[in-house]
């Protein structure tokens, strides 16, 4: 502890090694939204954006030195949302990451702060990942904000870590669902594979335990799966018989959810990703329709329907990516495509950047649901594109 306290007072020392960069971005969104839509009637609802204007400041900062590593990454966000009701205006400054770490010795460390607890390959979700199953790596724009914790790490060699850390808070986000909760992790890396090991206890939730891993069978293709066993808090039962209403469980049952998927990489770099997800906590195909059914009956029920749904409504999903080469510095481009087959519905996206100079790249994402108001995937709108520039500063 002594020595921890020490390195704290020999912060002001590290801003002599501070590094830097940054980017700006400024971008439109439309989003076309359904009409018909049962979930989201007229809008009324959700009140969803059909068009914003958005202006972001993202940066990084690193020092280090004397075993302490300080690093953060400030947010600046100013957003112009408008629909058929009004706009609203929001500007927000915070913190989407930062760490204090202490290096105690080769195999030690120490660190506090706001981190992304993510892990494992997949592309679609992430089911050995309690804190984001959605890992964003769909929407190549998106900006995940870490959690708040505190953590001890051991790495006795290369091949191993064990970290344990205490989640103080959720992080920059309304609801803070994994405050007090305990993360034991656990890595092991070989010469052509690597897995991990999550467990996490919350107070008030059934405990989780994820597991991730991954094999490389050639030079051109990764073999690799996710797997999780957990509960859901505040839980929205839809039972198959549409005479039965809604009803919101406080803990749902343990259920599994397991991703299988493979990486292959062409001779020119571009690679085509293919994944199965099996979901436990999504609805069967009965459950799913009556899910439907119930949000048309009222309003209350539609906004229930929305509140508590799980993060996918169906069980079963094939997730298709095929991206262009990441070493190429000109621009990066990648589609998706996602078929549920619970509803049947599909999914279209694309997004491509370009650097039209060494420090401005344009960038676009689509995003086409082909299907009906009742299928998953095309349930609240028809289309939406987001296109905008991109300004390195550093």
């Amino acid at each position: 502890m002594g020595g921890f306290i020490g390195a704290i007072f020999s912060l002001p020392l590290l801003a002599a090694d501070l590094r830097w960069d940054g980017a700006l971005y400024g971008y439109a969104a439309h989003s076309s939204l359904r009409a018909d839509s049962v979930l989201n009637p007229a809008n009324l609802i959700a009140r969803l954006p059909q068009n914003s204007s958005t202006a972001e400041a993202r940066f990084n900062f690193k020092a280090e030195g004397e075993g302490l590593r300080l690093t953060a990454r400030p947010i600046l966000l100013a957003q112009d949302d408008r629909n058929s009701f009004g706009s609203q205006r929001q500007t927000d400054a915070y913190l989407s990451q930062w760490q204090l770490r202490w290096r105690a010795s080769e195999a030690w460390s120490l660190a506090a702060g706001r981190e992304v607890l993510n892990w494992g390959p997949a592309q679609f979700r992430s089911p050995s990942s309690p804190f984001y199953f959605d890992n964003g790596r769909s929407n190549p724009m998106r900006e995940l904000s870490g959690v708040d914790a505190l953590k001890a790490s051991w790495t006795p060699n290369m091949e191993t870590t064990l970290s344990l850390a205490r989640i103080t808070g959720s992080g920059h986000v309304v609801q803070d669902s994994w405050r007090d909760s305990w993360l034991l992790k656990a890595d092991q890396r070989g010469d052509d594979w690597a897995a991990g090991l999550a467990l996490v206890h919350t107070p008030g939730q059934g405990a989780f335990t994820g597991l991730h891993g991954q094999f490389t069978a050639s030079d051109a293709l990764m073999l690799y799966g996710e797997a999780s066993s957990s509960t859901r808090a505040s839980a929205l039962q839809s039972p198959a018989d549409a005479a039965l209403p809604f009803s919101i469980a406080q803990r749902s049952f343990r259920r599994t959810t397991a991703l299988l998927g493979s990486a292959y990489t062409f001779e020119n770099g571009q690679s085509l990703n293919a994944e199965y997800l099996h979901d436990g906590h999504g609805y069967s195909a009965v459950e799913q329709s009556t899910y439907f059914t119930r949000a048309a009956a009222s309003p209350m029920s539609a906004g229930l329907s929305l509140g508590y749904a799980p993060s996918l409504l169906g069980r079963d999903y094939l997730h298709l990516v095929w991206q262009s080469n990441l070493m190429e510095s000109g621009g990066y481009w990648r589609t998706m495509a996602t078929h549920g087959f619970t509803d049947g519905g599909n999914e279209l996206s694309g997004y491509v950047e370009h650097a039209i100079s060494g420090r401005v790249t344009v960038f676009a994402l689509g995003v086409l649901p082909v299907g009906t108001a009742r299928q998953e995937s095309s349930s609240l709108f028809r289309h939406s594109v987001t296109a905008g520039l991109k300004i390195a500063l550093h």
